[in-house]
């Protein structure tokens, strides 16, 4: 079946290649684009530090994400159908349909949340008090989402365990529907706010689904190994013109999917523990913005020069190329390590 997966890999990546330089010609067309802003706090001040390293940006299409959303749905339409039809063998750990359900409710869902937030800012909507995506909003609808996709995992799919490496199952019973939805808002958003290089959260991303594609194949999850497949291969497409200088950005429509999806399959494949190892690098700056935030709101203290991490080492004098690069290479160990506890 591995010669197939492959197969699927090369064949998103020659579709999504194709489609990819039209649609960062629309988005121009659409002015879909970057704005330039004044960022604000929290408290309403200023953060020069992120102006001064983004304000080259400004003009950059974003809203690739949806690109690779569309892509990846309609090949799966198409292929999996025909799986079915030519007699290969799909192998399935849940009810089948519960879990395609499961997955492309949560890629699609959360993808929509981050359009509309997009689309509210590139578009002034804010500014002309159309109801707009405070903060508080994106965070209900990205709570109530994440409620719905957790029972589905916990009702049709019956799972309530997460597996320990070394030492099996670990069942939770009805405290796992909180913890489900914790990681879905947590990767959310920490994979959004990784997104702030030019190839970091998407080269990361490459990185981790890899490890995820091996386990889901140790696992005998043909949906899933199909799945991950062809959002392989439209990532790699992608990101060629997502590394610096990047011709195109993910958008909220592609960061928040991205990152839910990634927790909702390690969630299904039961492998909680190489998520949060595989997936440390979005933990990382997420968690930096959360402690900077929390240090100064209630501390009057800034914890890091900057935040996230990135913008620290950013004004340490790093480039942008060799933080991406770095960053890269620590993923690829994470995820051996993350994947090596996987297989145990």
């Amino acid at each position: 079946m591995i010669h197939l997966y492959l197969g699927l890999l090369l064949f998103s990546f020659l579709i999504t290649s194709i489609m990819v330089v039209p649609f960062i010609n629309l988005l121009y067309k659409l002015k879909f684009q970057r704005q330039k802003q004044t960022t604000l706090d929290f408290q309403n001040q200023r953060t020069p530090i992120f102006d001064k390293f983004h304000s080259k940006k400004t003009g950059t299409p974003v809203g690739g994400g949806l690109l690779i959303i569309v892509a990846v749905c309609i090949l799966f339409l198409i292929i999996f159908p025909i799986f079915k039809f030519s007699n290969i063998f799909i192998s399935s750990n849940y009810p089948l349909i519960p879990e395609l359900e499961t997955i492309f409710f949560t890629f699609i869902a959360f993808g929509l949340i981050g359009l509309y937030d997009d689309i509210l800012k590139f578009f002034g909507f804010k500014r002309t008090g159309f109801f707009g995506l405070r903060m508080i909003h994106k965070l209900f609808l990205q709570i109530t989402v994440s409620l719905l996709i957790t029972l589905l995992i916990y009702f049709k799919l019956r799972i309530d365990f997460i597996y320990i490496p070394f030492f099996g199952a670990l069942e939770l019973g009805i405290f796992f529907i909180p913890i489900s939805m914790g990681l879905i808002v947590g990767f959310a958003n920490f994979f959004n706010i990784t997104d702030g290089l030019d190839g970091l959260s998407c080269g990361l991303l490459m990185i981790a689904l890899f490890a995820f594609w091996v386990l889901a194949n140790t696992s005998f999850d043909t949906p899933i190994s199909i799945f991950l497949s062809l959002w392989l291969g439209a990532i790699i497409a992608f990101l060629y013109f997502n590394i610096y200088p990047a011709r195109v950005w993910l958008g909220d429509v592609g960061a928040l999917s991205f990152g839910a999806t990634f927790a909702v399959i390690a969630l299904i494949l039961g492998r909680v523990v190489p998520l949060l190892i595989i997936g440390s690098p979005f933990i990382i700056e997420g968690l930096s913005s959360a402690v900077q935030i929390i240090s100064k709101k209630y501390f009057g203290k800034r914890i890091f020069p900057a935040a996230p991490i990135h913008l620290t080492l950013q004004k340490m004098g790093w480039e942008e190329p060799k933080i991406v690069t770095r960053a890269w290479l620590a993923g690829i160990i994470l995820s051996i390590f993350g994947l090596w506890l996987g297989l145990n």
